[in-house]
Protein backbone atom coordinates (compact mmCIF):
# COMPACT_ATOMS: atom_id res chain seq x y z
CA UNK A 1 0.00 0.00 0.00
CA UNK A 2 1.38 3.38 -0.97
CA UNK A 3 0.69 6.77 0.58
CA UNK A 4 1.40 10.41 -0.11
CA UNK A 5 2.35 10.95 3.55
CA UNK A 6 5.78 12.25 4.55
CA UNK A 7 8.98 10.83 3.13
CA UNK A 8 7.88 7.19 3.24
CA UNK A 9 5.88 7.08 0.05
CA UNK A 10 6.54 3.49 -1.02
CA UNK A 11 7.08 0.07 0.49
CA UNK A 12 10.81 0.10 -0.21
CA UNK A 13 11.34 3.24 1.88
CA UNK A 14 9.03 1.95 4.57
CA UNK A 15 10.82 -1.38 4.84
CA UNK A 16 14.14 0.47 5.13
CA UNK A 17 12.68 2.56 7.97
CA UNK A 18 11.49 -0.58 9.77
CA UNK A 19 14.90 -2.22 9.44
CA UNK A 20 16.55 0.91 10.84
CA UNK A 21 13.88 1.32 13.53
CA UNK A 22 13.56 4.90 12.39
CA UNK A 23 11.56 6.86 14.99
CA UNK A 24 10.98 9.67 12.50
CA UNK A 25 8.68 7.30 10.61
CA UNK A 26 6.40 6.82 13.63
CA UNK A 27 2.94 8.24 13.00
CA UNK A 28 3.75 8.23 9.25
CA UNK A 29 2.76 4.59 8.80
CA UNK A 30 2.38 1.30 10.71
CA UNK A 31 3.40 -2.21 9.75
CA UNK A 32 1.86 -5.59 10.53
CA UNK A 33 3.46 -9.02 10.83
CA UNK A 34 1.35 -11.88 9.49
CA UNK A 35 3.15 -14.58 11.49
CA UNK A 36 2.45 -12.92 14.86
CA UNK A 37 -0.84 -11.16 14.12
CA UNK A 38 0.32 -7.81 15.54
CA UNK A 39 1.00 -4.37 14.13
CA UNK A 40 3.80 -2.04 15.23
CA UNK A 41 5.39 1.38 14.90
CA UNK A 42 8.44 1.53 12.60
CA UNK A 43 10.68 2.15 15.62
CA UNK A 44 9.50 -0.96 17.49
CA UNK A 45 12.34 -2.83 19.18
CA UNK A 46 10.76 -6.25 18.69
CA UNK A 47 12.62 -9.05 16.95
CA UNK A 48 12.92 -8.28 13.19
CA UNK A 49 10.27 -9.90 11.02
CA UNK A 50 10.75 -11.51 7.62
CA UNK A 51 9.91 -9.18 4.76
CA UNK A 52 7.45 -11.66 3.26
CA UNK A 53 5.34 -11.48 6.44
CA UNK A 54 5.21 -7.66 6.60
CA UNK A 55 2.49 -5.36 5.26
CA UNK A 56 2.21 -1.58 5.62
CA UNK A 57 -0.75 0.51 6.72
CA UNK A 58 -1.48 4.22 6.61
CA UNK A 59 -3.32 4.23 9.94
CA UNK A 60 -3.89 2.22 13.11
CA UNK A 61 -7.49 1.79 12.08
CA UNK A 62 -6.43 0.22 8.77
CA UNK A 63 -4.15 -2.25 10.56
CA UNK A 64 -6.87 -3.23 13.03
CA UNK A 65 -9.47 -3.51 10.26
CA UNK A 66 -7.15 -6.00 8.58
CA UNK A 67 -7.35 -8.14 11.73
CA UNK A 68 -4.11 -7.22 13.51
CA UNK A 69 -3.84 -6.36 17.22
CA UNK A 70 -1.48 -3.73 18.72
CA UNK A 71 2.02 -4.82 19.73
CA UNK A 72 2.47 -4.99 23.49
CA UNK A 73 6.02 -3.68 23.20
CA UNK A 74 5.71 -0.45 21.17
CA UNK A 75 1.99 0.12 21.98
CA UNK A 76 1.07 1.63 18.59
CA UNK A 77 -2.51 2.28 19.74
CA UNK A 78 -1.26 4.71 22.39
CA UNK A 79 0.49 8.11 22.08
CA UNK A 80 4.14 7.97 20.96
CA UNK A 81 6.69 6.92 23.56
CA UNK A 82 8.08 10.44 23.93
CA UNK A 83 4.62 11.77 24.76
CA UNK A 84 3.96 8.96 27.24
CA UNK A 85 7.30 9.56 28.93
CA UNK A 86 6.68 13.32 29.06
CA UNK A 87 3.30 12.70 30.69
CA UNK A 88 4.88 10.40 33.29
CA UNK A 89 7.59 12.94 34.07
CA UNK A 90 5.01 15.74 34.32
CA UNK A 91 3.04 13.62 36.80
CA UNK A 92 6.22 13.01 38.83
CA UNK A 93 7.01 16.73 38.83
CA UNK A 94 3.53 17.46 40.21
CA UNK A 95 4.11 14.92 42.98
CA UNK A 96 7.41 16.61 43.87
CA UNK A 97 5.93 20.11 43.71
CA UNK A 98 3.02 19.20 45.98
CA UNK A 99 4.99 17.18 48.55
CA UNK A 100 6.02 18.80 51.84
CA UNK A 101 9.21 16.72 51.88
CA UNK A 102 11.06 15.60 48.76
CA UNK A 103 9.84 12.06 47.88
CA UNK A 104 12.53 9.41 47.49
CA UNK A 105 13.15 7.69 44.17
CA UNK A 106 11.20 4.54 45.08
CA UNK A 107 8.14 6.56 46.10
CA UNK A 108 8.19 8.59 42.89
CA UNK A 109 8.58 5.52 40.68
CA UNK A 110 5.69 3.83 42.48
CA UNK A 111 3.52 6.93 42.15
CA UNK A 112 3.87 6.96 38.35
CA UNK A 113 3.76 3.17 37.95
CA UNK A 114 7.20 2.35 36.55
CA UNK A 115 10.35 0.71 37.88
CA UNK A 116 12.87 2.69 39.92
CA UNK A 117 15.68 2.31 37.39
CA UNK A 118 13.53 3.09 34.35
CA UNK A 119 12.01 6.14 36.05
CA UNK A 120 15.40 7.66 36.95
CA UNK A 121 16.76 7.14 33.43
CA UNK A 122 13.57 8.46 31.78
CA UNK A 123 13.30 11.53 34.03
CA UNK A 124 16.86 12.58 33.27
CA UNK A 125 16.42 11.95 29.53
CA UNK A 126 13.29 14.13 29.38
CA UNK A 127 14.34 16.98 31.70
CA UNK A 128 18.15 16.86 31.54
CA UNK A 129 18.40 16.65 35.33
CA UNK A 130 17.84 13.97 37.96
CA UNK A 131 14.68 13.75 40.10
CA UNK A 132 16.78 14.85 43.08
CA UNK A 133 18.02 17.93 41.21
CA UNK A 134 14.43 18.79 40.25
CA UNK A 135 13.34 18.35 43.87
CA UNK A 136 16.15 20.69 44.94
CA UNK A 137 15.01 23.24 42.37
CA UNK A 138 11.41 22.91 43.61
CA UNK A 139 12.64 23.51 47.14
CA UNK A 140 14.59 26.53 45.88
CA UNK A 141 11.37 27.98 44.45
CA UNK A 142 9.64 27.42 47.80
CA UNK A 143 12.53 29.06 49.63
CA UNK A 144 12.41 32.09 47.34
CA UNK A 145 8.64 32.41 47.64
CA UNK A 146 8.81 31.89 51.39
CA UNK A 147 11.46 34.52 51.94
CA UNK A 148 9.17 37.01 50.23
CA UNK A 149 5.91 35.91 51.86
CA UNK A 150 6.86 34.67 55.34
CA UNK A 151 7.34 36.91 58.35
CA UNK A 152 10.83 35.59 59.18
CA UNK A 153 13.65 33.59 57.61
CA UNK A 154 12.87 30.79 60.09
CA UNK A 155 9.26 30.64 58.91
CA UNK A 156 10.48 30.45 55.32
CA UNK A 157 12.88 27.66 56.27
CA UNK A 158 10.10 25.46 57.67
CA UNK A 159 7.69 26.37 54.85
CA UNK A 160 10.26 25.09 52.35
CA UNK A 161 10.52 21.74 54.16
CA UNK A 162 13.80 22.19 56.00
CA UNK A 163 13.81 20.70 59.50
CA UNK A 164 17.34 21.81 60.30
CA UNK A 165 18.58 25.39 60.26
CA UNK A 166 22.10 24.07 59.69
CA UNK A 167 21.08 22.36 56.45
CA UNK A 168 19.05 25.37 55.38
CA UNK A 169 21.88 27.86 55.77
CA UNK A 170 24.42 25.43 54.29
CA UNK A 171 22.34 24.89 51.15
CA UNK A 172 20.86 28.38 50.69
CA UNK A 173 23.84 29.98 48.87
CA UNK A 174 23.65 27.26 46.19
CA UNK A 175 19.85 27.55 46.09
CA UNK A 176 19.59 31.33 46.07
CA UNK A 177 22.98 32.49 44.84
CA UNK A 178 23.35 34.47 48.09
CA UNK A 179 22.59 34.24 51.81
CA UNK A 180 18.87 34.02 52.70
CA UNK A 181 18.97 37.29 54.64
CA UNK A 182 20.37 39.08 51.59
CA UNK A 183 17.73 37.54 49.31
CA UNK A 184 14.96 38.43 51.74
CA UNK A 185 16.27 41.97 51.97
CA UNK A 186 15.67 42.46 48.24
CA UNK A 187 18.88 44.45 47.97
CA UNK A 188 18.31 46.37 51.19
CA UNK A 189 21.42 48.25 52.19
CA UNK A 190 22.88 48.05 48.70
CA UNK A 191 23.51 51.00 46.47
CA UNK A 192 23.00 50.29 42.78
CA UNK A 193 24.14 52.82 40.23
CA UNK A 194 22.34 52.79 36.92
CA UNK A 195 21.90 54.77 33.76
CA UNK A 196 19.93 54.47 30.54
CA UNK A 197 21.50 55.14 27.19
CA UNK A 198 20.65 54.64 23.54
CA UNK A 199 22.36 52.04 21.40
CA UNK A 200 21.59 50.68 17.95
CA UNK A 201 19.38 47.98 19.55
CA UNK A 202 17.27 50.56 21.40
CA UNK A 203 17.27 51.86 24.99
CA UNK A 204 19.73 50.02 27.24
CA UNK A 205 19.96 50.10 31.04
CA UNK A 206 23.25 49.34 32.78
CA UNK A 207 23.35 48.83 36.56
CA UNK A 208 26.21 48.09 38.96
CA UNK A 209 26.69 47.19 42.59
CA UNK A 210 29.98 47.64 44.40
CA UNK A 211 30.97 44.18 43.10
CA UNK A 212 30.32 44.86 39.42
CA UNK A 213 27.69 45.07 36.71
CA UNK A 214 24.53 43.32 37.91
CA UNK A 215 22.21 44.06 34.99
CA UNK A 216 22.32 44.96 31.31
CA UNK A 217 18.74 45.24 30.11
CA UNK A 218 17.44 46.14 26.64
CA UNK A 219 13.91 47.06 25.63
CA UNK A 220 11.97 49.52 23.49
CA UNK A 221 10.56 51.25 26.60
CA UNK A 222 12.99 52.99 29.01
CA UNK A 223 10.32 53.09 31.73
CA UNK A 224 9.99 49.30 31.55
CA UNK A 225 13.75 48.96 32.01
CA UNK A 226 13.65 50.98 35.22
CA UNK A 227 10.69 48.98 36.51
CA UNK A 228 12.50 45.74 35.72
CA UNK A 229 15.51 46.91 37.75
CA UNK A 230 13.28 47.99 40.63
CA UNK A 231 11.54 44.60 40.64
CA UNK A 232 14.91 42.86 40.83
CA UNK A 233 16.16 44.98 43.70
CA UNK A 234 13.01 46.30 45.40
CA UNK A 235 14.77 47.48 48.57
CA UNK A 236 18.05 48.71 47.16
CA UNK A 237 18.93 52.36 46.83
CA UNK A 238 18.97 53.09 43.11
CA UNK A 239 21.24 55.93 42.12
CA UNK A 240 20.79 57.27 38.61
CA UNK A 241 22.45 59.69 36.23
CA UNK A 242 25.84 60.09 37.96
CA UNK A 243 28.32 61.66 35.52
CA UNK A 244 31.18 59.35 36.51
CA UNK A 245 29.07 56.30 35.68
CA UNK A 246 28.79 57.35 32.05
CA UNK A 247 32.17 55.77 31.30
CA UNK A 248 30.89 52.37 32.40
CA UNK A 249 27.77 52.75 30.27
CA UNK A 250 29.85 53.87 27.31
CA UNK A 251 32.00 50.72 27.51
CA UNK A 252 28.91 48.52 27.69
CA UNK A 253 27.36 50.24 24.67
CA UNK A 254 30.63 49.78 22.80
CA UNK A 255 30.49 46.03 23.54
CA UNK A 256 26.90 45.84 22.27
CA UNK A 257 27.85 47.63 19.06
CA UNK A 258 30.84 45.32 18.58
CA UNK A 259 30.38 42.15 20.69
CA UNK A 260 33.72 40.71 19.59
CA UNK A 261 35.44 43.35 21.77
CA UNK A 262 34.14 41.67 24.92
CA UNK A 263 33.80 43.41 28.27
CA UNK A 264 36.61 43.50 30.80
CA UNK A 265 34.53 45.09 33.58
CA UNK A 266 33.69 42.94 36.65
CA UNK A 267 30.24 41.37 36.84
CA UNK A 268 28.05 40.80 39.87
CA UNK A 269 26.33 37.61 38.68
CA UNK A 270 23.37 36.48 40.78
CA UNK A 271 21.55 33.22 40.30
CA UNK A 272 21.37 29.63 41.45
CA UNK A 273 24.47 27.47 41.35
CA UNK A 274 23.21 25.77 38.19
CA UNK A 275 22.42 29.06 36.46
CA UNK A 276 25.84 30.45 37.31
CA UNK A 277 27.50 27.32 35.91
CA UNK A 278 25.63 27.74 32.61
CA UNK A 279 26.43 31.45 32.47
CA UNK A 280 30.11 30.77 33.10
CA UNK A 281 30.14 28.34 30.17
CA UNK A 282 28.39 30.94 28.00
CA UNK A 283 31.08 33.53 28.77
CA UNK A 284 33.70 31.11 27.44
CA UNK A 285 32.00 30.86 24.02
CA UNK A 286 33.90 33.19 21.68
CA UNK A 287 32.25 35.80 19.49
CA UNK A 288 31.26 34.43 16.11
CA UNK A 289 30.63 30.92 17.40
CA UNK A 290 27.14 29.53 17.77
CA UNK A 291 26.14 26.55 19.89
CA UNK A 292 22.89 24.66 20.16
CA UNK A 293 21.09 24.18 23.45
CA UNK A 294 22.14 20.53 23.36
CA UNK A 295 25.80 21.51 22.86
CA UNK A 296 25.56 24.03 25.69
CA UNK A 297 24.17 21.29 27.93
CA UNK A 298 27.16 19.10 27.08
CA UNK A 299 29.58 21.95 27.85
CA UNK A 300 27.80 22.55 31.16
CA UNK A 301 28.13 18.81 31.93
CA UNK A 302 24.38 18.15 31.92
CA UNK A 303 23.99 15.83 28.90
CA UNK A 304 20.48 15.91 27.47
CA UNK A 305 19.79 18.94 29.65
CA UNK A 306 18.84 21.27 26.80
CA UNK A 307 15.63 22.38 28.48
CA UNK A 308 17.38 23.13 31.76
CA UNK A 309 20.09 25.26 30.12
CA UNK A 310 17.46 27.05 28.03
CA UNK A 311 15.75 28.09 31.28
CA UNK A 312 19.09 29.35 32.62
CA UNK A 313 19.57 31.40 29.45
CA UNK A 314 16.10 32.90 29.88
CA UNK A 315 16.96 33.93 33.46
CA UNK A 316 20.10 35.82 32.42
CA UNK A 317 19.84 39.54 33.27
CA UNK A 318 23.20 40.61 31.84
CA UNK A 319 22.65 40.89 28.10
CA UNK A 320 25.54 40.39 25.65
CA UNK A 321 28.23 40.25 28.38
CA UNK A 322 26.77 36.83 29.23
CA UNK A 323 26.20 35.91 25.58
CA UNK A 324 23.08 33.77 25.58
CA UNK A 325 22.43 35.21 22.11
CA UNK A 326 25.03 32.72 20.79
CA UNK A 327 22.72 29.77 21.54
CA UNK A 328 20.50 28.60 18.67
CA UNK A 329 18.15 25.73 17.93
CA UNK A 330 19.42 22.37 16.73
CA UNK A 331 18.57 23.31 13.14
CA UNK A 332 20.51 26.58 13.46
CA UNK A 333 17.41 28.77 13.55
CA UNK A 334 17.22 31.73 15.92
CA UNK A 335 14.68 31.81 18.74
CA UNK A 336 14.25 32.23 22.45
CA UNK A 337 15.86 35.56 23.35
CA UNK A 338 14.35 37.56 26.21
CA UNK A 339 15.32 40.85 24.55
CA UNK A 340 13.77 39.93 21.22
CA UNK A 341 14.62 37.59 18.37
CA UNK A 342 15.41 40.50 16.05
CA UNK A 343 18.05 41.79 18.47
CA UNK A 344 19.52 38.30 18.75
CA UNK A 345 19.77 38.03 14.97
CA UNK A 346 21.43 41.44 14.77
CA UNK A 347 24.03 40.55 17.42
CA UNK A 348 24.87 37.30 15.64
CA UNK A 349 25.14 39.15 12.34
CA UNK A 350 27.55 41.68 13.84
CA UNK A 351 29.74 38.91 15.22
CA UNK A 352 29.76 37.11 11.88
CA UNK A 353 30.80 40.28 10.05
CA UNK A 354 33.60 41.05 12.51
CA UNK A 355 35.15 37.60 12.14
Amino acid sequence: MESEMGNFINDELRWAAVQQRDASADEEFWYSVRSTGVYCRPSCGARPALRKNVAFHDSREAAEAAGFRPCLRCKPDQPPLAERQAAIVAQACRVIDEAEDAPDLDSLAEAVGVSRFYFHRMFKAVTGITPKAYANAARARRVQAGLVAQATVTDAMYAAGFNSSGRFYAQSPAVLGMKPTAFRAGGAGEQIKFAIAECSLGPILVASTAQGICAILIDDDPDFLVKDLQDRFPKAELIGAEPEYEQVVSRVVGMVEQPSLGLDLPLDVRGTAFQQRVWQVLRAIPAGRRVTYAELAELAKVPRGARAVASACAANAIAVAIPCHRVVRNDGSISGYRWGVDRKAELLNREAISE
